[in-house]
């Protein structure tokens, strides 16, 4: 039904404008309680489907990648119709506008998007105060949230550590778990941090902000997102840095401009290969120290457990939502948790 709605309605509509028309339409659902409770009871993962991790009970494996909920605005939605985390932002320390329109283009013959949004977002204090709220609730108590933080546009390269540390300073307090973000290609120079020289101040800053932010004895974890175009004796570098620094974890990984679309990342099927390798290689040099979330090209649930027997902890998506429709992530989550 919803693969029919998308190719006679959907497709034909600019896909920022049906981004946020779709998403409007999960919010509203569950600020319905009736709605609410049926969705939970349909979409929820089944017992048995998480995994427990950083001390938290996350309820499924599959969660949604960040870049969908920027501002962290839809939090409750998106974990009633069956994502089991949800990982909001990228958030900046200053909010900005993103990149001119359009950003945003379906590529209809891979089942892919590519973006150049540019992170996109109110900022950190606006999007610490939505979380403040969210955490306030019972349910947002039990929701597993992380925020994924990025560098402003205007800020130099070099005062990237101080930037970060700000965001992570705001948005620590409410995070199960914090990712910095050097791997979107819509930043100028952005990706250019990955390099492990001008990656460890960062780390640093931030870990040293989040520890500075949260009570005495809480360390919130902290990832690192990559993208898949590193050569691989840069995921090396990089997986030899978070041992280094004691890093919890990493995301593999981001978009892709290995395409000859015009700007921006590729997102999508044709990541999966690519995502599969660096997970598969981050896991062999970092051992079990380390989580390791999986991201990129994920459609079915055989692409979901491709990426857990690859080495992957928790597994996430986002252009899938697209082309599969809102209960895609029930589906992948109940299927995984039958597997497990």
């Amino acid at each position: 039904m919803y693969r029919l709605l998308f190719s006679l309605v959907l497709r034909r509509l600019d896909p920022e404008r049906a981004h946020h028309l779709g998403f409007l339409m999960i919010r509203a659902a569950a600020a319905v309680p009736g709605v609410r409770h049926l969705l939970a009871r349909r979409c929820s993962p089944p017992p048995g489907a998480g995994v427990e991790l950083w001390g938290r009970q996350v309820p499924g494996r599959f969660g949604l990648a960040a870049g969908f909920d920027k501002d962290a605005i839809g939090v409750r939605g998106l974990v009633t119709i069956g994502f089991g985390f949800v990982e909001v932002g990228t958030v900046t320390a200053q909010g900005q506008p993103g990149n001119p329109r359009p950003r945003l283009w379906r590529v209809l013959e891979q089942d892919a998007v590519r973006n150049r949004m540019g992170f996109n977002n109110g900022g950190a204090e606006e999007v610490a105060a939505r979380l403040r709220r969210v955490r306030a609730t019972r349910w947002g108590r039990e929701a597993v949230i992380g925020v994924n933080i990025g560098k402003t546009k205007v800020v130099a390269a070099e005062d990237a550590p101080a930037d970060y540390a700000v965001s992570a300073a705001l948005l620590a307090p409410f995070a199960d778990y914090l990712v910095v973000n050097v791997s979107s290609p819509n930043t100028p120079g952005l990706r250019s941090l990955q390099s492990v020289d001008q990656l460890r101040p960062i780390l640093v800053a931030v870990r040293e902000a989040a520890d500075g932010a949260t009570a005495r004895g809480h360390r919130v974890p902290l990832l690192v997102k990559i993208a898949p175009d590193l050569a691989d004796e840069d995921v090396d570098a990089v997986a030899d840095l978070v041992t280094e620094l004691g890093l919890d974890g990493v995301v593999a990984v981001n978009t892709t401009v290995a395409h000859d679309m015009g700007e921006g990342g590729l997102s999508g099927p044709p990541l999966l290969p690519r995502g599969l390798q660096v997970v598969g290689r981050l896991r062999a040099r970092l051992g079990q120290g380390a989580v390791l979330i999986g991201a990129g090209g994920i459609t079915t649930v055989a692409d979901a457990r491709a990426y857990l027997d690859c080495g992957a902890d928790l597994v996430q998506g986002y252009t899938g939502f697209i082309y599969q429709g809102p209960f895609w992530a029930a589906r992948i989550n109940r299927r995984l948790g039958r597997t497990s």
